[in-house]
């Protein structure tokens, strides 16, 4: 993956950017001593619970990311300390075939131990999780099932397909890589439409493996669009790219950004769900922060020098809004997470309108990438 080196940044960026990720690092440090071991998934009133209802198991490895980010960042033998640890925990998960997140669970917390070490059982136990991961493919569908049921396939699997591309480059494992390859085609095919908007679940039928129709869970309707998925897929198709290289990957991620933009507009931060006549709430900051990490990454592998500049700009104007008093929770000693206004599940009124942990490791992600590409060498 090649990296963005936009040196100069908008006046003043550069700081809040570093204060916002010291506010982070502070955050993560009170949840880390005050519930040690507990992975919370969003917050109730603005603090962080770890008993609620979940629906899936699918985000342990964002806290364990956000620690690996600070032990990089900070070289403190502390944080590195929490970051083993926090990995260890969940590394019984690599053989998990109850979930579809294994992606989620293993970049963001064992690769990045690998990144900082070198050690090749670090990477083994990666390979080993997608390798699980595969396991989940339907072979007359050509898709990786979601955990709902056999029949089903999220676009918010695209964000955990890399898993396996990752795996069948470690190993040459052709297989694990027409896993891979034919589930982005058909996630590419069956959930992105001819705008580049995204549907959140595609049904098929298991004898045949004919798709038969969309559906959601957490957008408005089936042929809505829900803003979270949306930059599920901007980004996991851009990493899919990455990974093999395959053009048609970084066509699709190209117009799920350019659909997330014209849609979300000046606002930078979306609504739940674009085609919800009169949200209930403006804003879900997640997703907003999960485009902007997405975004950058993109700028850094479109051929396209013009969409490469909008993909900078727009992700430096969406971490400038999150790092505001509304979405940063700077301004509110008694708040636990990072950013305020994400959205968990809106149909079951989980996590809705607080601090959701993805929101924060993808926040904390996109501003570590912007640094981190656009200093001097």
């Amino acid at each position: 993956m090649s990296l963005v080196r936009y040196v100069a940044l908008p006046p003043g960026f550069e700081t809040s950017a570093k204060e916002a990720l010291d506010f982070a690092g502070g955050q993560v440090k009170r949840l880390v001593t005050s519930q040690p071991g507990a992975f919370p998934i969003y917050t109730l009133g603005g603090r962080w619970h770890v008993e609620d209802e979940a629906w899936t198991n699918w985000t342990e490895g964002f806290l364990g990311g956000l620690i690996w980010i600070a032990a990089r960042r900070t070289g403190d033998a502390w944080w590195r300390e929490q970051a083993e640890r926090y990995s260890l925990l969940i590394e019984p998960r690599k053989d998990d075939r109850t979930v579809h997140d294994l992606g989620f669970l293993f970049i963001s917390t064992w690769k990045r131990w690998y990144e900082a070490t070198g050690d090749p059982s670090r990477w083994d136990t990666v390979v080993h999780a997608g390798r699980t991961m595969a396991l989940r493919f339907n072979e007359k569908g050509r898709y990786l099932r979601s955990f709902v049921s056999a029949d089903s396939c999220f676009i918010d699997i695209m964000m955990n397909v890399g898993i396996i591309f990752e795996s069948a480059r470690a190993t040459g494992d052709e297989d694990l890589l027409r896993v891979a390859t034919e589930h982005c085609l058909t996630t590419r095919r069956h959930l992105v439409r001819g705008d580049g908007s995204t549907a959140h679940e595609a049904i098929f039928d298991l004898d045949s493996g004919e798709f038969l129709r969309h559906g959601t869970h957490q957008g408005w309707r089936s042929d809505s669009s829900w803003a979270r998925g949306q930059a599920w897929a901007l980004y996991g198709f851009g990493t899919a790219y990455a990974l093999s290289g395959d053009a048609r990957f970084a066509d699709t991620a190209e117009r799920c950004a350019d659909f997330f933009l014209d849609r979300t507009g000046s606002a930078a931060v979306p609504p739940n769900d674009w085609e919800e006549p009169d949200p209930p709430r403006p804003y879900e900051s997640s997703a907003a922060a999960i485009a902007a990490s997405g975004l950058w990454q993109l700028a850094g592998l479109t051929a396209d020098p013009t969409r490469a500049h909008r993909y900078r700009d727009a992700s430096i104007a969406i971490l400038t809004a999150l790092m505001t008093p509304p979405f940063l929770a700077l301004d509110e000693p008694a708040w636990e997470g990072i950013l305020r206004h994400g959205v968990y599940h809106e149909r079951l009124n989980l996590g809705v309108d607080e601090s959701v942990m993805w929101g924060d490791y993808f926040f904390v992600e996109a501003l570590d990438r912007v640094l981190e590409s656009t200093r001097a060498d």
